[in-house]
């Protein structure tokens, strides 16, 4: 007596595999974009004597925090009020990261007292590595 060999259908459903897919690829484009964006308007004072640092040395946990001449504080180019940022932004980052380095990014014509707000921001919020984004190069030698 021959044995007929049964083979069965074996279907697979797609619906979660291709969910998932959707998923990274909403990841990967908004975390590119946060990683792109900074204020064009922001004009950065010249400092030929700083330390060179390249976005590519920086920790992943660097923070940068932009400043603009009328006092407007932004991240990735997002403006918030200063409550928000302290209260929300930095004090989540704290619990999560722990300490983490602060870039101040503020435009040459800023009065300081905006730039001692987000600087006192951060000191109520348990950052202490705070360092201020130049440019190295004159504008004359960039172009």
């Amino acid at each position: 007596m021959a044995r007929r060999s049964s083979t069965e259908q074996c279907e697979m459903d797609m619906t979660p595999m291709i969910d998932v897919v959707f998923q990274l690829i909403i990841f990967f484009v908004v975390t590119l974009k946060m990683t792109t964006d900074v204020n064009r308007d922001i004009v950065l004072e010249d400092g030929k004597h700083g330390v060179t640092i390249k976005p590519d040395t920086m920790p992943p946990t660097t923070l940068e925090i932009e400043v603009d001449k009328k006092g407007g504080i932004s991240i990735h180019n997002a403006r918030m009020s200063a409550d928000y940022l302290k209260n929300v932004i930095l004090r989540n980052r704290v619990n999560r990261l722990g300490e983490f380095p602060i870039y101040i990014r503020a435009d040459k014509g800023t009065p300081h007292e905006h730039v001692k707000r987000v600087m006192d921001l951060c000191t109520e919020a348990g950052i202490w590595k705070l360092s201020f984004v130049a440019v190295q190069e004159p504008k004359a030698k960039r172009q």
